[in-house]
């Protein structure tokens, strides 16, 4: 015999409805019609915002970032590249790439994030790793025999970004294995590659000139190149917040000179 649930929560379970038990007295109450709509659309809001702050948790981000307090200013693009392509995550769907290069501190990391941010809230999947983080992971999953299932659970993702590649020298290995990564996502998903470090310099990093033209030509084909100048974000605010925290601009004396 076929029991059937008699209690509120019990029924919200068993079709799956979790919100509607912290939603149902919160909505007014014209007719039936209207309360069942206002009441379904509340629980697909809830499960929208649910899936959402998965996919960011999912994600891997080192910090919540937007593109609402972003600085373009030091943000130098290609000429068939625009603010609106970007932030509208149009290269997202075209399976196109971001290669942010530049000083250390500019803000490319903050980007890279903040369209991460925003492509899980579009409902994208998305991974977040630093680059040493990236080919650790790869490494130990090889030496474990899991390669493979990183491997397919990279492959279902949207968007994969690598931060600060060129920061530290990458074993022969974990640079292969890097590549293979690329590889996989070329013109199937998109990639964000943040970098201190010219195209030029990467083979010092990568410690092979044809693994390295290899993995660039996959990067840029279909790509936007931002070049991020100027001087540190970072250090620019310390100073400021230091300016602000003594008295008689006592700092900016200092660096004015």
């Amino acid at each position: 015999m076929v029991i059937v649930p008699e209690t509120l929560p019990e029924q919200c379970k068993a079709l799956k409805l979790a919100h509607v038990p912290s939603l149902y007295l919160e909505l007014e109450y014209h007719d039936r019609e209207q309360y069942l709509t206002a009441l379904f659309k509340a629980e697909l809001k809830a499960r929208q915002a649910s899936k959402i702050r998965r996919l960011i948790h999912r994600a891997g981000f080192l910090a919540h970032k937007t593109l609402e307090d972003f600085d373009w200013t030091p943000v130098t693009l290609p000429a068939s590249t625009t603010i609106t392509t970007l932030s509208t995550l149009a290269f997202l769907e075209r399976h196109e790439n971001v290669l942010a290069l530049g000083a250390v501190g500019t803000g490319k990391t903050h980007l890279a994030t903040a369209l991460g941010v925003k492509a899980c809230m579009a409902g994208k999947a998305v991974r977040f790793y630093r680059c040493l983080d990236l080919v650790n992971t790869l490494l130990d999953s090889h030496r474990q025999g899991g390669l493979g299932k990183l491997m397919a659970d990279l492959e279902k993702v949207d968007l994969i970004i690598i931060d600060e590649l060129g920061f530290m020298p990458l074993h022969r290995d974990g640079a292969e294995l890097l590549f293979n990564v690329v590889a996989r996502a070329y013109e199937r998903q998109s990639i964000i590659v943040t970098s201190n470090l010219q195209f030029g310099q990467w083979n010092t990093i990568l410690g092979d000139n044809r693994l390295t033209a290899a993995l660039i030509d996959r990067l840029v084909h279909h790509a936007h190149i931002l070049a991020f100048e100027g001087e540190s974000y970072r250090l620019r605010r310390a100073l400021s917040a230091m300016h602000t925290a003594l008295p008689d601009g006592k700092v900016a004396m200092e660096y004015d000179a």
